[in-house]
């Protein structure tokens, strides 16, 4: 397979005050290459630092002196870091040999972790150190639920499409861990309330939990009892549709699982409570009505995520050719998106940086950050510490009582710039550039999870997700989309393009924007 070899040397190139003169590596000199090879190499740094070396298992986090884990894992972390094990190796940061041994340490001790018999997925939550099953939490002793994700085996799944073609020596054992998966699962046929099609579930317990869920025979058909979240994921824009993708592709549902998602909340004061009052049309896909609603930002009209962050709009597109399969959706919908968070972080708040996602909380904990008046959740994620919540009119429906808020402590988490290099590497580098030297949230494992800028306080933790999503946007950018290369092959783009092609959102520039990238 592929293997990226070293660039001729560049001198002399500054992007928005950097300085890019001496040798680069990966990525043919383009601007910016030095400084995405250095912080590919230190971002590889702190995943290392999470890895336990027996069992190739990564923790969830680190803290920021690279010296203390975190004491669970799930299949999202454990995914993310085989993808960047390839990547570092296709960077030159590590070598071929170091890959192999790395990949295949994780896929033995994936192979022995404890699963859902019917379903071949993955639990939530293992040890890190043993890969034993978590009943309970390491920190307070609470207990755990093992729950089986949607969303995390999609990731795991997809990770190990990557290493089947990535390291053919171990194509056997990647296969056999992603054959035993069946998205089928998850998958309810007949779908969430006001949508016409099948959607996935959030997930579903093998025993009753004392929260709410819904008993049913697993939707597989393989005659075991489920006990699924009473929650679909119904967001058309969210990192779930990671498997939505990997389900069609494997003919495990249909491929109008594509239009059993909202796009936005279907227009009209009954759904008032939505961030926005949508505009659109009605489309119909093989027989199936589709409210293509949008969202208007500035003068910009795009399909929200919904919390209004940069990962659930742009974490998929680190694997899936969207832009180039979803030419009348994804193509308009990505770029479109960055636009608002930059435009939202420089312009509106005035914070002066921009990228907002989930991530970790600069003043403790966790907490999930992002463009409220561009997610559908009426009091959404959030950009700054003090969660200045925007509250528009709905004109005939409802008076907004925040229609033009003060921003306060914006935070701003860097996998998000990351994330928009596709779409404005120059915007994106400048962005990071200042992160780093100016907001001075970068250590030894590259960027620091999250900074509030106002104040200057700093996230001092690596989250392995976080980290991982770093990874593949610099591995796709110096190496022209190696990993989608990877993940794509002729049955799923048979089965999952031609229903990607057909897609038509309703989002546009407007008058006085144009494409950023």
């Amino acid at each position: 397979m592929k293997r990226w070899m070293s660039a001729v040397a560049t001198a002399g190139l500054v992007v928005a005050g950097l300085s890019l003169a001496g040798p680069a590596t990966a990525g043919g000199g383009r601007p910016g290459t030095e400084e995405l090879n250095r912080w590919a190499t230190d971002t590889w740094r702190s995943l290392d630092a999470m890895t336990d070396e027996q069992t190739g298992l990564p923790a969830d986090n680190v803290t920021g002196d690279l010296e203390t884990p975190g004491d669970y894992t799930s299949p999202t972390n454990i995914g993310g870091y085989l993808w960047s094990t390839v990547t570092a190796r296709d960077l030159g940061i590590i070598t071929d040999d170091e890959a192999r041994s790395r990949l295949s340490t994780t896929l033995d001790t994936l192979a022995g972790l404890e699963r859902n018999d019917a379903s071949g997925m993955f639990y939530n939550w293992y040890s890190p150190t043993t890969g034993e099953k978590l009943t309970t939490w390491p920190d307070s002793g609470d207990t755990v639920h093992p729950f089986l994700s949607t969303v995390d085996n999609g990731w795991l799944a997809a990770a190990l499409r990557i290493v089947r073609e990535a390291e053919p020596e171990l194509a056997t054992e990647a296969d056999a861990l992603y054959d035993s998966m069946d998205f089928g699962a998850f998958f309810d046929p007949a779908g969430a309330a006001g949508l016409p099609a099948g959607t996935n579930r959030g997930g579903f317990w093998d025993a009753a939990p004392p929260d709410c869920s819904v008993e049913a025979p697993m939707y597989n058909g393989s005659g075991e009892t489920a006990y699924y979240t009473c929650h679909h994921y119904d967001t058309t824009v969210s990192e779930s549709r990671i498997a939505t993708y990997l389900g069609i592709a494997n003919g495990q549902i249909p491929a109008t699982a594509l239009s059993g998602t909202h796009r936005t909340m279907p227009p009209g004061c009954d759904w008032a409570w939505q961030e926005q009052l949508p505009h659109g049309e009605y489309r119909t896909y093989d027989g199936v009505e589709v409210w293509e609603g949008v969202y208007d930002y500035d003068g910009m009209s795009f399909v929200p995520s919904w919390g209004g962050s940069m990962f659930e709009s742009l974490m998929p597109d680190l694997l899936v050719p969207e832009t180039k399969w979803g030419p009348k959706s994804w193509k308009l919908n990505h770029p479109i998106t960055v636009a608002v968070q930059k435009q939202h972080g420089l312009d509106e708040a005035g914070y002066g940086y921009w990228g907002f996602s989930p991530a970790s909380d600069p003043f403790g904990g966790y907490a999930e950050y992002g463009v409220d008046i561009a997610g559908m959740r009426s009091d959404g994620y959030t950009s700054d510490a003090e969660k200045t919540d925007v509250d528009v009119d709905r004109p005939g429906c409802t008076t907004g009582t925040n229609p033009s808020p003060e921003f306060g402590d914006g935070v701003v988490t860097p996998h998000a710039a990351f994330l928009a290099l596709p779409y404005d590497r120059k915007g994106a580098l400048r962005n990071l550039h200042g992160i780093e030297n100016e907001l001075d949230a970068y250590g030894p494992g590259g960027f620091y999870d999250a900074v509030a800028v106002k104040s200057g306080t700093i996230a001092d933790r690596y989250l392995s997700l976080d980290q991982s999503m770093i990874m593949a946007a610099i591995g796709n950018e110096l190496t022209k989309d190696t990993l989608k290369d990877y993940f794509v092959d002729r049955e799923m783009e048979q089965r999952l393009r031609p229903a990607m092609k057909q897609q038509v959102f309703g989002s546009s520039w407007g008058p006085g924007n144009g494409h950023h990238g």
